[in-house]
């Protein structure tokens, strides 16, 4: 699937919460897209990408954003509000998300 088939509470709790702290954690948010079959698939994949980042050390964040990494409580606070969007977003009903 592609980023454009997501709902548009999808979009915003994962892919638009990220552009606010950068650019560079919505592309990681973006690719894991193409792997996904529909949006409850890329909700777990997104939620589990959020979860993994939060564990990466100083090191694995260097690489992991290519040398410019975001600040750290900035990225904490921002992981932790995609998580939490990510949890209400599965608990609307598929029938009531919104689409373009």
């Amino acid at each position: 699937m592609d980023t454009d088939d997501l709902s548009i509470e999808t979009y915003n709790a994962v892919l638009i919460e990220s552009e606010k702290l950068t650019h560079d954690l919505t592309i990681h948010f973006g690719v894991i897209a193409k792997d996904c079959k529909d949006e409850r698939v890329y909700l777990d994949k997104a939620y589990n990408l959020a979860i993994n980042i939060l564990k990466l050390t100083d090191n694995q964040l260097q690489d992991y954003f290519w040398g410019v990494v975001p600040d750290k409580n900035k990225l904490i606070v921002t992981l932790n509000k995609i998580i939490r969007n990510i949890i209400e977003v599965k608990n609307i009903p598929p029938d009531r998300l919104t689409y373009d």
